[in-house]
C-alpha cells in the first residue's frame, strides 16, 4: 500500500479565546474586552491548518472526545474543512478537553487554563491506526494526558506504545511537546525520540530535551539552539530536527542537510495573538517534508504559516494558503 497524508491527533480541544487588556498582577483586576470559541490542541490546529495551507493530500484526524457542545464544535469544523474523522471518537463518558487561553492585548502574549477532559481518559487502545492509509501520524501532548504519561503494559509510557503501535502498521511519526518544566519534557519526551520520524519544537522545549541552555533572560540564543538540535539528533532516530524561535529557526536532516532562516517581520499592528503559532509552524515545516520539498523552502513556509496565523485570536484563522503566506512573508520582508 502506498501511503499519503497526514493523519492529526492524541489531542483535541476547545480554546476559549479570551481577549483582556492586560496580564494582571495577583489580586488586581483585567478587563475581558472579547470570548470566542474555536477549535485547539494539536490534532486540531495541524489537521485545519495544513488544510487551509492547501495541503494536496488527505489530512485526517484521530483522538477523543467527548459527546457535548464542545464535541460537536470540533466535529463540525472536521466537515467544514474536509478533515476524515470515522477515528475522532466520540463517548458519552468523558468531557471534551477546553483551555481559557487569555491573549493579553498589550503584549500579544497568551497563557493557558487548561482543563484536561478526554485527554486525561484516553489510553493507548483508544488509538487505532489499522485503517489509516496516512504516511505520517502527528500526535500531542506529552506532559499533560494522565494515563498515557505513565507507565503502560511493560512500556515507559502509553506514549511509546502508541507509536509502536504506529510504527507497527507504517506510519512515520512527529510528535509535539509542551513547554512545561524542563524536567517533565525530559521526563516525558526523551523515550519517545527512538520512535519519531521527525522533531519539530522550540527553543525552551530543545533546550529541556538537550539539557542545556538555549533560552536566557528571555532573549533565544540561535547557535545554542543548533547545539541541541545537533544533541537530539544523536540521540534518536529522526530523519530532521527543526527548532523554531521568535527571531528564526533551524532544521537539521540526519542526511547532514541543515537550514537556517530568520522569521517573519510582520508588523505589530498585524499581531493580534500568538496562539497557535507553533503549530502553525510545525503545519508548514510537515506540509513541505510530506511533498519531499527542499527543507529551506519548507521552514520559510513554516514561518510564513506563524506569521499569518498571528493576524487572528484563534489558532487557525488566519492562515492563508501556502502560496499566499509566502507571498504576505515577502511583502512583510524578514527579520535581519
Amino acid at each position: 500500500m502506498e501511503r499519503s497524508g497526514i493523519l492529526c491527533g492524541g489531542a483535541w480541544c476547545i480554546d476559549r479565546n479570551i481577549s483582556i487588556n492586560h496580564w494582571p498582577p495577583e489580586e488586581t483586576v483585567s478587563t475581558m474586552l472579547s470570548e470566542r470559541h474555536h477549535g485547539g490542541c494539536p490534532g486540531h490546529n495541524m489537521s485545519v491548518g495544513l488544510k487551509k495551507l492547501g495541503a494536496p493530500f488527505p489530512v485526517s484526524a484521530i483522538g477523543l472526545i467527548g459527546e457535548d457542545a464542545n464535541g460537536d464544535q470540533l466535529i463540525k469544523i472536521c466537515d467544514d474543512h474536509g478533515i476524515e474523522r470515522s477515528a475522532l471518537v466520540k463517548r458519552a463518558d468523558v468531557s471534551t478537553s477546553f483551555t481559557f487561553v487569555m491573549n493579553a492585548k498589550d503584549t500579544g502574549k497568551r497563557t493557558f487554563f487548561y482543563s484536561p477532559g478526554s485527554h486525561a481518559a484516553q489510553i493507548p487502545d483508544d488509538f487505532d491506526f489499522s485503517r489509516s492509509t496516512a504516511r505520517i501520524v502527528h500526535l500531542g501532548l506529552p506532559g499533560i494526558h494522565e494515563k498515557l504519561d505513565a507507565p503502560w503494559q511493560g512500556e515507559a509510557s502509553g506514549w511509546v506504545a502508541v507509536l509502536k503501535k504506529a510504527r507497527a502498521v507504517g506510519l512515520k511519526a512527529n510528535i509535539e511537546l509542551v513547554s512545561v518544566e524542563p524536567e517533565k519534557i525530559r521526563a516525558a519526551g526523551l523515550p519517545l525520540l527512538p520512535y519519531l520520524d521527525t522533531l519539530i519544537i522550540n527553543d525552551y522545549e530543545a533546550g529541556a530535551l538537550a539539557n542545556i541552555e538555549t533560552v536566557s533572560n528571555g532573549m533565544t540564543d540561535a547557535s545554542a539552539c543548533r547545539k541541541a538540535a545537533e544533541i537530539l539528533m544523536e540521540r534518536s532516530n529522526v530523519s530532521l530536527a527543526a527548532i523554531h524561535f521568535p527571531q528564526g529557526g533551524i532544521v537539521l536532516k540526519r542526511n547532514g542537510e541543515i537550514a537556517e532562516h530568520t522569521s517573519v517581520n510582520i508588523p505589530k499592528s498585524e499581531v493580534v495573538g500568538s496562539n497557535g503559532a507553533g503549530d502553525a509552524f510545525a503545519a508548514g515545516i510537515l506540509f513541505g517534508h510530506h511533498e519531499s520539498w527542499p527543507i529551506q523552502q519548507s521552514l520559510k513556509l513554516a514561518h510564513a504559516s506563524a506569521a499569518t496565523s498571528m493576524r487572528h485570536e484563534s489558532t487557525t484563522g488566519s492562515i492563508e494558503n501556502w502560496q499566499e503566506c509566502l507571498r504576505l512573508a515577502n511583502a512583510w520582508g524578514w527579520r535581519g
